[in-house]
């Protein structure tokens, strides 16, 4: 099964998505945007960054979790994944949105 993103408005009204693995995973969840077409385009962003290694930013959180971040040419943040146990853990993260964003379709939830 392919991966796919969901668009959403979160309670704040905004609109948000996140990137789901094939197997149902959530592996990245965007930023809030005003309208539902500053999130598309978010999301195309992520397509588009997500084969760039460079913009993959990783790092320790606070609780001692791995992270990692998309983030656009400008440097701005398009995308987070969640907190990984192991640094192994959050590589994988990383892979997996390498693999599934390019071709995944958008949902509407």
């Amino acid at each position: 099964m392919a991966g796919k993103f969901e668009v959403y408005k979160d309670k704040g009204n905004k609109f948000r998505f996140r990137l789901k693995a094939g197997n149902g995973q959530i592996i990245l969840t965007g930023e809030a945007y005003n309208s539902k077409d500053a999130c598309i385009a978010g999301i195309e962003s992520v397509k588009k960054n997500s084969q760039n290694e460079k913009a993959f930013e990783t790092y320790e959180d606070k609780k001692g979790g791995f992270r990692f971040r998309l983030k656009a040419a400008n440097g701005e943040i398009i995308g987070q994944g969640e907190s990984y146990t192991a640094k192994a853990g959050c590589a994988n993260g990383v892979a997996s949105v390498k693999k599934n964003a390019p071709d995944a379709k958008i949902a509407d939830v």
